[in-house]
């Protein structure tokens, strides 16, 4: 505000020469910030362009939000399987981000799937995005969320970053499903909104990935990590997997998708890998034979592997059969990383007689692995 119009000009450019190319519509994000920031600045004159781009510039820094880990991935079908060969699928990826100071947001990847099985990624785009929030309304327990992104970005540059102080210090362990009822489909994912000291578990709708809802959740099981939802209901009620006594799986039934109380536990702790605590690692994925769940086990040394059970079809508290042995470990020359000693998924997809499973190392960088439905039903331990 003290500046002449000539520094203030020149000031301006050099930030302009510095930072033009790396943001979309940058001098408009300028503005943008500085309409925010005017209850902090004291009376003034209106400002002319130059300050108000300045005063901007000087509110604002840049966040690399994926620069400390990449990790913990879901995968859904993407809702345009235009061009696509027959047999082959087209996909979207979920993963968790993380950057400065353990902030966690979510972020995606988009690719196909053959019909052999072989996965190709679609290239990332250069730049992110942030979604405008077009809707904050108070609701029990917290805010619910619009957001929305232009359709002309990619599908890559879009980034939900925190937007509630509920989800403060991060966005976290998004786990998508496809969820059809009366024939028509959503997308659904539950996720931990870490505040910094608190977490609970909310709810992400979208049916394009384009707009976005966001929603907390109630009740007694919506206080820790680990929730998935069924990707239909369960006798004409929705069905979570979740963990609320941070050890054991339940199963929970509800006519509010969005309030989850009491539930049944279904799986306990047996095998030597999962000791420390299981947990479900995605939403159940349905087979002829019932309900795939993939779970995780934490063992000696904090040991992160994934797991199976197989859930009867019709009644889903009754267990048929899990895994004796993990079918994924981390292996010696793949446990560096953020989190070190840990392979884990938030979701796999089938496709034809194979599952598609992304998975992450060591809270470094992800990957996939395919498995033949048939001979991982068969390596499961009958109950």
């Amino acid at each position: 505000m003290s500046m002449c119009d000539e520094e203030a000009v020149t000031v301006l450019s050099d930030v302009i020469e510095n930072f033009q190319g790396r943001h979309h519509n940058l001098l408009g994000r300028f503005e943008a910030r500085a309409d925010d920031m005017e209850p902090a600045v004291r009376s003034h004159q209106a400002f002319n362009i130059v300050q108000k781009r300045l005063i901007g510039a000087y509110f604002l820094n840049e966040y690399a939000y994926e620069a400390a880990a990449l990790f913990n991935p879901s995968i859904v079908a993407h809702p345009d399987q235009s061009l696509v060969k027959e047999g082959s699928l087209r996909f979207i990826l979920s993963l968790r981000a993380v950057g400065e100071g353990h902030v966690s947001s979510l972020t995606f990847r988009s690719g196909v799937v053959n019909r052999d099985g072989q996965i190709r990624l679609d290239k990332t785009a250069a730049l992110a995005t942030l979604p405008d929030v077009v809707v904050r309304l108070n609701v029990p327990l917290g805010e619910q969320i619009r957001l929305e992104f232009s359709d002309k970005t990619d599908l890559s540059e879009r980034v939900i970053f925190p937007v509630t102080l509920a989800q403060k210090n991060g966005i976290e362990d998004a786990r998508f499903t496809e969820f059809v009822d009366q024939g028509n489909a959503f997308y659904y994912a539950t996720f931990t909104a870490y505040s910094g000291q608190s977490i609970r578990s909310e709810l992400i709708e979208t049916n394009d990935f384009v707009h976005f809802r966001m929603h907390p959740l109630s009740g007694d099981a919506s206080y820790n990590k680990g929730m998935a939802l069924f990707p239909k209901k369960i006798n004409n009620k929705y069905a979570m997997i979740a963990r609320q006594d941070n050890e054991n799986l339940y199963l929970i039934l509800s006519d509010d998708l969005y309030s989850w109380n009491g539930g049944i536990e279904i799986l306990r702790p047996h095998y030597p890998w999962e000791f420390i605590q299981i947990g479900n690692s995605g939403s159940p994925i349905e087979l002829d034979e019932g309900w795939l769940l993939l779970t995780h086990g934490v063992g000696p040394v904090r040991r992160y592997c994934i797991g199976a059970a197989l859930l009867s079809k019709d009644n889903p508290s009754v267990v048929l059969a899990r895994s004796e042995y993990p079918l994924i470990y981390p292996m010696t020359s793949e446990r560096e990383g953020y989190v070190p000693n840990v392979v884990y998924t938030c979701g796999a997809i089938r496709h034809h007689d194979e599952l598609i499973l992304p998975y992450s190392i060591s809270d470094n960088f992800t990957t996939f692995a395919t498995v033949n439905i048939r001979a991982l039903l068969n390596s499961l331990v009958r109950i």
